[in-house]
Protein backbone atom coordinates (compact mmCIF):
# COMPACT_ATOMS: atom_id res chain seq x y z
CA UNK A 1 0.00 0.00 0.00
CA UNK A 2 2.18 2.80 -1.29
CA UNK A 3 -0.38 5.64 -1.38
CA UNK A 4 -3.14 6.54 1.05
CA UNK A 5 -5.16 3.46 1.95
CA UNK A 6 -7.44 2.15 4.69
CA UNK A 7 -8.28 -1.37 5.82
CA UNK A 8 -11.25 -2.06 8.08
CA UNK A 9 -10.48 -4.35 11.04
CA UNK A 10 -13.62 -3.58 13.06
CA UNK A 11 -16.82 -1.95 11.80
CA UNK A 12 -19.39 -2.68 14.54
CA UNK A 13 -20.59 -0.19 17.14
CA UNK A 14 -21.46 -0.51 20.84
CA UNK A 15 -20.50 -4.14 21.46
CA UNK A 16 -18.81 -6.96 19.56
CA UNK A 17 -21.17 -9.43 17.90
CA UNK A 18 -19.50 -12.84 17.41
CA UNK A 19 -22.60 -14.32 15.79
CA UNK A 20 -23.23 -16.29 12.61
CA UNK A 21 -25.75 -13.64 11.53
CA UNK A 22 -23.05 -10.94 11.56
CA UNK A 23 -20.15 -12.68 9.78
CA UNK A 24 -20.75 -11.11 6.37
CA UNK A 25 -20.10 -7.55 7.50
CA UNK A 26 -18.19 -8.29 10.71
CA UNK A 27 -18.79 -8.29 14.43
CA UNK A 28 -15.64 -6.62 15.80
CA UNK A 29 -15.83 -3.05 17.09
CA UNK A 30 -14.13 0.01 15.65
CA UNK A 31 -10.58 -0.23 14.33
CA UNK A 32 -9.02 0.98 11.08
CA UNK A 33 -5.52 0.74 9.65
CA UNK A 34 -4.51 3.74 7.55
CA UNK A 35 -1.22 3.68 5.64
CA UNK A 36 0.59 6.56 3.96
CA UNK A 37 4.21 7.18 3.03
CA UNK A 38 5.33 4.08 4.90
CA UNK A 39 3.58 5.20 8.09
CA UNK A 40 0.86 3.23 9.87
CA UNK A 41 -2.02 5.00 11.60
CA UNK A 42 -4.38 2.95 13.75
CA UNK A 43 -7.77 4.59 14.20
CA UNK A 44 -9.45 3.39 17.41
CA UNK A 45 -8.75 0.32 19.51
CA UNK A 46 -11.98 -1.65 19.56
CA UNK A 47 -11.92 -5.44 19.39
CA UNK A 48 -10.75 -5.28 15.78
CA UNK A 49 -7.29 -4.18 16.97
CA UNK A 50 -6.53 -7.72 18.16
CA UNK A 51 -6.39 -9.13 14.63
CA UNK A 52 -4.69 -5.97 13.38
CA UNK A 53 -1.99 -6.53 16.00
CA UNK A 54 -1.42 -10.06 14.75
CA UNK A 55 -1.13 -8.71 11.21
CA UNK A 56 1.38 -6.03 12.25
CA UNK A 57 3.51 -8.72 13.89
CA UNK A 58 3.41 -10.93 10.81
CA UNK A 59 4.40 -7.97 8.60
CA UNK A 60 7.02 -6.81 11.10
CA UNK A 61 5.55 -3.32 11.40
CA UNK A 62 7.51 -1.87 14.31
CA UNK A 63 6.05 1.61 14.74
CA UNK A 64 2.53 3.08 14.52
CA UNK A 65 0.45 6.02 15.68
CA UNK A 66 -2.84 5.16 17.39
CA UNK A 67 -5.48 7.90 17.08
CA UNK A 68 -8.56 7.51 19.29
CA UNK A 69 -11.87 9.16 18.48
CA UNK A 70 -12.90 8.72 22.13
CA UNK A 71 -12.62 6.21 24.93
CA UNK A 72 -16.02 4.58 25.26
CA UNK A 73 -15.52 0.84 25.71
CA UNK A 74 -16.27 -0.23 22.15
CA UNK A 75 -13.40 1.96 20.93
CA UNK A 76 -10.74 0.89 23.46
CA UNK A 77 -11.57 -2.56 24.84
CA UNK A 78 -9.36 -4.31 22.30
CA UNK A 79 -6.29 -2.39 23.46
CA UNK A 80 -5.28 -4.88 26.21
CA UNK A 81 -5.21 -7.59 23.51
CA UNK A 82 -2.99 -5.61 21.10
CA UNK A 83 -0.04 -8.03 21.10
CA UNK A 84 2.61 -5.71 19.59
CA UNK A 85 2.26 -3.41 22.61
CA UNK A 86 3.88 -6.11 24.77
CA UNK A 87 6.98 -6.32 22.52
CA UNK A 88 9.85 -4.12 23.80
CA UNK A 89 11.26 -3.77 20.27
CA UNK A 90 8.21 -1.84 19.01
CA UNK A 91 7.00 1.73 19.48
CA UNK A 92 3.53 3.29 19.54
CA UNK A 93 2.19 6.82 20.00
CA UNK A 94 -1.32 6.88 21.47
CA UNK A 95 -3.27 10.12 21.09
CA UNK A 96 -6.71 11.43 22.04
CA UNK A 97 -8.30 14.86 21.73
CA UNK A 98 -11.02 14.83 24.39
CA UNK A 99 -9.35 13.94 27.71
CA UNK A 100 -7.24 16.97 28.61
CA UNK A 101 -9.42 17.80 31.62
CA UNK A 102 -10.06 14.17 32.61
CA UNK A 103 -6.60 12.91 33.48
CA UNK A 104 -5.39 12.19 29.96
CA UNK A 105 -5.43 9.21 27.64
CA UNK A 106 -2.85 7.17 29.56
CA UNK A 107 -4.93 7.28 32.73
CA UNK A 108 -8.07 6.18 30.90
CA UNK A 109 -6.40 3.25 29.13
CA UNK A 110 -4.68 2.21 32.36
CA UNK A 111 -8.01 2.40 34.18
CA UNK A 112 -9.60 -0.36 32.13
CA UNK A 113 -6.63 -2.63 32.93
CA UNK A 114 -6.84 -2.31 36.74
CA UNK A 115 -7.94 -5.17 39.00
CA UNK A 116 -10.62 -6.42 39.38
CA UNK A 117 -11.56 -5.34 35.85
CA UNK A 118 -8.51 -6.87 34.18
CA UNK A 119 -5.67 -9.05 35.50
CA UNK A 120 -2.76 -7.50 33.57
CA UNK A 121 -1.86 -3.83 34.19
CA UNK A 122 -0.82 -1.36 31.53
CA UNK A 123 2.76 -1.47 32.81
CA UNK A 124 3.18 -4.99 31.40
CA UNK A 125 3.07 -3.46 27.93
CA UNK A 126 6.82 -3.21 27.41
CA UNK A 127 6.83 -1.55 24.01
CA UNK A 128 7.83 2.07 23.70
CA UNK A 129 4.44 3.61 24.49
CA UNK A 130 4.10 7.36 24.22
CA UNK A 131 0.78 8.88 25.35
CA UNK A 132 -0.22 12.34 24.12
CA UNK A 133 -3.27 14.53 24.59
CA UNK A 134 -4.39 17.33 22.27
CA UNK A 135 -7.51 19.44 21.85
CA UNK A 136 -9.97 18.51 19.12
CA UNK A 137 -9.51 21.08 16.40
CA UNK A 138 -5.71 20.89 16.52
CA UNK A 139 -3.60 19.38 13.75
CA UNK A 140 -1.73 16.20 14.74
CA UNK A 141 1.94 15.84 13.78
CA UNK A 142 2.49 12.38 12.25
CA UNK A 143 5.07 12.98 9.51
CA UNK A 144 6.06 16.01 7.40
CA UNK A 145 4.32 14.65 4.29
CA UNK A 146 1.10 13.64 6.10
CA UNK A 147 -1.41 16.16 7.41
CA UNK A 148 -3.89 15.11 10.07
CA UNK A 149 -6.65 17.60 10.88
CA UNK A 150 -9.17 17.14 13.66
CA UNK A 151 -12.56 18.42 14.77
CA UNK A 152 -14.75 18.00 17.85
CA UNK A 153 -17.82 15.80 17.38
CA UNK A 154 -21.23 15.85 19.09
CA UNK A 155 -21.04 12.80 21.37
CA UNK A 156 -21.52 12.18 25.11
CA UNK A 157 -18.18 12.76 26.92
CA UNK A 158 -16.69 14.14 23.69
CA UNK A 159 -15.19 12.64 20.54
CA UNK A 160 -12.81 13.66 17.76
CA UNK A 161 -13.13 13.40 13.99
CA UNK A 162 -10.00 13.02 11.83
CA UNK A 163 -9.01 14.00 8.31
CA UNK A 164 -5.83 12.42 6.88
CA UNK A 165 -4.26 14.02 3.79
CA UNK A 166 -1.40 12.58 1.76
CA UNK A 167 -0.32 12.73 -1.86
CA UNK A 168 -3.29 14.82 -2.95
CA UNK A 169 -5.79 12.34 -1.44
CA UNK A 170 -7.82 12.58 1.75
CA UNK A 171 -9.92 10.36 3.99
CA UNK A 172 -12.04 11.33 6.98
CA UNK A 173 -13.00 9.24 10.00
CA UNK A 174 -16.11 10.72 11.62
CA UNK A 175 -17.53 8.55 14.40
CA UNK A 176 -19.24 8.80 16.93
CA UNK A 177 -21.40 11.86 16.33
CA UNK A 178 -25.07 12.87 16.53
CA UNK A 179 -26.66 15.21 14.01
CA UNK A 180 -29.63 17.55 14.33
CA UNK A 181 -32.36 16.71 11.81
CA UNK A 182 -32.61 19.32 9.09
CA UNK A 183 -29.48 21.16 10.27
CA UNK A 184 -26.20 19.87 8.80
CA UNK A 185 -23.26 19.90 11.22
CA UNK A 186 -21.07 22.73 9.94
CA UNK A 187 -17.94 21.48 11.69
CA UNK A 188 -18.32 18.08 10.04
CA UNK A 189 -18.96 19.69 6.65
CA UNK A 190 -15.78 21.74 7.02
CA UNK A 191 -13.73 18.69 8.01
CA UNK A 192 -14.93 16.47 5.15
CA UNK A 193 -15.11 19.08 2.35
CA UNK A 194 -13.91 17.56 -0.94
CA UNK A 195 -12.61 14.36 0.69
CA UNK A 196 -12.03 11.23 -1.38
CA UNK A 197 -13.51 8.99 1.32
CA UNK A 198 -15.57 9.66 4.44
CA UNK A 199 -16.08 6.91 7.03
CA UNK A 200 -19.17 8.04 8.92
CA UNK A 201 -21.16 7.03 11.99
CA UNK A 202 -24.18 5.32 10.40
CA UNK A 203 -25.43 3.44 13.45
CA UNK A 204 -29.09 4.03 12.64
CA UNK A 205 -31.49 4.60 9.78
CA UNK A 206 -33.53 7.80 9.70
CA UNK A 207 -36.61 5.79 10.73
CA UNK A 208 -34.85 4.68 13.94
CA UNK A 209 -33.22 7.97 14.83
CA UNK A 210 -35.94 9.79 16.80
CA UNK A 211 -36.06 7.10 19.49
CA UNK A 212 -32.27 7.31 19.87
CA UNK A 213 -31.77 11.07 20.19
CA UNK A 214 -29.22 11.77 22.91
CA UNK A 215 -27.33 8.49 22.39
CA UNK A 216 -24.68 10.25 20.32
CA UNK A 217 -25.01 8.61 16.90
CA UNK A 218 -26.16 9.38 13.38
CA UNK A 219 -27.72 7.69 10.33
CA UNK A 220 -26.50 6.51 6.96
CA UNK A 221 -28.94 8.86 5.26
CA UNK A 222 -27.40 11.83 7.09
CA UNK A 223 -24.00 10.57 5.99
CA UNK A 224 -25.15 10.65 2.39
CA UNK A 225 -26.60 14.13 2.77
CA UNK A 226 -23.40 15.47 4.34
CA UNK A 227 -21.19 13.89 1.69
CA UNK A 228 -23.32 15.24 -1.14
CA UNK A 229 -23.30 18.73 0.40
CA UNK A 230 -19.51 18.58 0.92
CA UNK A 231 -18.64 17.25 -2.57
CA UNK A 232 -17.19 14.01 -1.16
CA UNK A 233 -16.37 11.18 -3.57
CA UNK A 234 -17.22 8.12 -1.46
CA UNK A 235 -19.01 7.32 1.82
CA UNK A 236 -18.26 4.25 3.94
CA UNK A 237 -21.27 3.41 6.11
CA UNK A 238 -19.74 2.46 9.47
CA UNK A 239 -20.34 1.66 13.18
CA UNK A 240 -23.14 -0.81 12.53
CA UNK A 241 -25.69 -1.27 15.29
CA UNK A 242 -25.49 -4.68 17.03
CA UNK A 243 -29.12 -5.37 16.11
CA UNK A 244 -28.39 -4.90 12.39
CA UNK A 245 -27.48 -8.35 11.07
CA UNK A 246 -26.14 -9.26 7.63
CA UNK A 247 -29.58 -9.27 6.01
CA UNK A 248 -30.31 -5.82 7.42
CA UNK A 249 -26.96 -4.42 6.30
CA UNK A 250 -27.36 -5.89 2.81
CA UNK A 251 -30.63 -4.00 2.48
CA UNK A 252 -28.99 -0.83 3.84
CA UNK A 253 -26.35 -1.04 1.12
CA UNK A 254 -29.00 -1.49 -1.58
CA UNK A 255 -31.01 1.46 -0.27
CA UNK A 256 -27.92 3.64 0.16
CA UNK A 257 -26.72 3.04 -3.39
CA UNK A 258 -30.15 3.97 -4.70
CA UNK A 259 -29.89 7.24 -2.77
CA UNK A 260 -26.27 7.87 -3.87
CA UNK A 261 -23.93 5.68 -5.91
CA UNK A 262 -20.94 6.89 -3.89
CA UNK A 263 -22.10 5.03 -0.77
CA UNK A 264 -21.09 1.54 0.37
CA UNK A 265 -21.20 -0.42 3.62
CA UNK A 266 -17.89 -1.04 5.40
CA UNK A 267 -16.96 -4.70 5.99
CA UNK A 268 -14.21 -6.26 8.06
CA UNK A 269 -11.16 -6.93 5.90
CA UNK A 270 -12.13 -4.45 3.19
CA UNK A 271 -9.19 -2.51 1.74
CA UNK A 272 -9.80 0.86 0.05
CA UNK A 273 -6.88 2.43 -1.81
CA UNK A 274 -7.20 6.07 -2.79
Amino acid sequence: MGGLAVRFWGVRGSIACPESTHIGFGGNTSCLEVTAAGHTLVMDAGTGIRRLGDSLLSRNVRDATILLTHTHWDHINGFPFFAPAYDPTRNFRVLAGHLGDLGGVRAVLAGQMVEPNFPVPLETMRSGLQFEDFEAGDDVDVAPEIRVRTSALNHPNGATGYRVEFGGKSLCYVTDTEHRPGKPDESVLKLIAGADLVIYDSTYCDSEFEAKIGWGHSTWQEGVRLCQDADVKQLAIFHHDPSHDDDFMTQVEKDARKMWTGAFVAREGLLVEL
